[in-house]
């Protein structure tokens, strides 16, 4: 299948090289001419405007942004919905907002244009390689694309949620969970790293990821981690939190469902912000293994 790749950031560029691999032509657009430039390098086609992007895709038009949420989603889908035909498909492959989702997909619905949420996990490595997928649509638009889907994700790695905000909603709590067994393996060190014990992190890491109950490839990520810097000497314990966790807590309030260890674990990175840590060290490590990112450095 044709795919427009909107956004050619570590994820977009990857997410679009996957696609190559896997037989799917690749149109790809970033702001930064220079990042068009570069993927074309490796076999995206290039676009350098939205109009660009439109043009060079034969209809029925599949658009794929990876663009950060919020304001930049809104201000490119009003600037696609008047260049797009009837019938093309746009995926919002970030870290959207729910509400914001069936906000956006009202609007387009109108216009004739469909809107897909795909929930994206996996970090950087699964861009490329294989990601996992949660993925809001209605019926028929989700058959339209599930092959695509299919490809791009490994294996049991994809799942049609149900209706165009699904997608997110699921997406949502996943990362509202994940903020938890971050915060879990970032206090276990800490214990270790407080006691008066020589211990070797690196090495803890790798054999509790061998046959233990909590083995699972964040605590591979902690092995690479430490690996690099035995005590993590050369970072901040500072945690940024990228929006995710807070809406599952406001949400889980609406519900009325508690979340305590989800709603402390998202406490305790705003506290990071303030008073560093051992613990926020290895959440801030943990998600620059997964997510590339940034971390602050001493």
């Amino acid at each position: 299948m044709e795919i427009g790749i909107l956004g050619l950031g570590k994820m977009g560029k990857n997410l679009a090289l996957n696609l190559i691999d896997n037989g799917h032509q690749v149109v790809g657009y970033d702001r930064n001419s220079d990042t068009v430039k570069g993927a074309e390098k490796e076999g995206v086609k290039g676009a350098y405007s939205l109009e660009e992007l439109v043009n060079k895709l034969s209809p029925r038009r599949v658009i794929w942004m990876m663009i950060p949420a919020g304001a930049p989603v809104d201000d490119t889908l009003e600037r696609l919905s008047s260049i797009l035909d009837k019938d093309d498909i746009i995926i919002d492959g970030g870290n959207s907002n729910f509400n914001n989702t069936l906000r956006r997909n009202e609007f387009l619905k109108e216009l004739g244009l469909h809107l897909v949420d795909a929930g994206t996990s996996g970090g950087v490595e699964g861009a490329r390689n294989g990601a996992c997928m949660m993925i809001g649509a209605e019926d028929d638009v989700f058959d339209y694309l599930e092959e695509v889907f299919r490809d791009v994700n490994v294996e049991n790695g994809y799942l049609h949620t149900g209706p165009t905000g699904t997608g997110h909603f699921v997406k949502m709590v996943h990362n509202g969970v994940e903020y938890g067994i971050l915060q879990a393996i970032g206090e276990g060190f800490e214990i270790l790293h407080a006691s008066d014990f020589d211990l070797d992190y690196k090495e803890i890491a790798r054999v509790w990821n061998h046959g233990s109950v909590i083995r699972s490839w964040l605590m591979e990520l902690t092995k690479n981690a430490f690996s690099r810097d035995p005590y993590l000497d050369d970072i901040k314990g500072v945690v940024n939190s990228s929006g995710e966790g807070l809406w599952t807590v406001e949400e889980a309030l609406k519900l009325k469902v508690p979340v305590p260890v989800i709603a402390n674990s998202l406490f305790v990175r705003y506290r990071s912000q303030k008073e560093e840590n051992f613990t926020g060290k290895v959440i801030a490590a943990l998600r620059n293994e997964f997510g590339g990112h940034k971390v602050e450095k001493k």
